[in-house]
């Protein structure tokens, strides 16, 4: 898919971070956007920005963890504009407890959320997609997804099953014009751990030493921007974390090592 001025791309977590960041860049090049988030009066305001930056821009308040009414919230997504052209399954919740601490409803909501959300979603949605010609579907995932990672055991789990999940779709649908694009971010500057979920599901209400010296969401979302319209298979984004995902590759005995010594919060 080149570069267009006028492609419909619907982004979940629209409202902050890399969602907020791509919708932007995406609204300057003229494209018309459909943006999801939890937060109404935040997506609001991103919303106003896109159109002033001149794009249409349509807005889809949704708590994706409500999974029986992603259909609906699927059709209504395509009768803005009659089509979607890229899907950005960009939201998602993270974790800070130990696998056992941690309430089997809170596990639930985190894969929900990170994982059956952009299942059911695509399900809808791919047939439409299909029949239009094709698209692409970009997937934030996270390094979290190549490694297990302290504290991490729901949130690393969500991440794994989207690669699975998306490689598959890939291979399936290939020939039908249908690209994935798995986004892998490191550290980036966002909300994210603040709004992590504690193993007794309050708020973790925080940010990560790490996080706060992730890259800026602006940068991530420039390098996202470019592998989308590239159609890369995947994208990594982050700083010298990422160095991780090739140590893993390559020497998955010493990654198991450094992983054990990690200490987190």
């Amino acid at each position: 898919m080149q570069k267009s001025t006028n492609k419909i791309i619907w982004i979940t977590g629209a409202s902050s971070g890399i969602g907020e960041a791509c919708a932007y860049i995406f609204a300057a090049e003229g494209n018309k956007l459909i943006l999801t988030g939890t937060r109404e009066g935040q997506l609001k305001k991103v919303q106003q920005k896109c159109i002033d930056l001149g794009a249409e821009c349509e807005i889809l308040p949704a708590d994706l963890s409500q999974t029986e009414q992603l259909d609906t919230l699927t059709d209504r997504a395509l009768s803005f504009f009659g089509k979607i052209d890229v899907m950005f399954h960009n939201a998602g919740i993270s974790q800070r407890g130990k696998s056992v601490d941690t309430d089997f409803s809170v596990d639930k909501k985190i894969m929900d959320i990170n994982f059956f959300a952009p299942v059911k979603i695509t399900k809808r949605l791919l047939p439409a997609m299909i029949a239009g010609g094709g698209g692409t579907l970009a997937v934030t995932t996270s390094i979290s997804g190549k490694f297990g990672f302290p504290l991490r055991s729901a949130y690393a789990s969500s991440k794994f099953a989207l690669y699975g999940f998306f490689e598959t779709v890939q291979v399936e649908y290939y020939d039908q014009d249908i690209r994935v694009v798995m986004v892998c971010p490191g550290r980036v500057k966002t909300n994210i751990s603040c709004n992590a979920l504690e193993a007794d599901g309050t708020r973790h209400a925080q940010m990560d030493a790490g996080q706060a010296e992730g890259i800026p969401a602006e940068k991530a979302a420039r390098k996202i921007v470019k592998a989308i319209w590239k159609q890369k298979p995947e994208v990594l984004v982050g700083g010298k974390e990422l160095l991780m995902v090739y140590i893993k590759r390559f020497f998955p005995g010493l990654a198991r090592k450094i992983v054990r010594k990690i200490r987190t919060t």
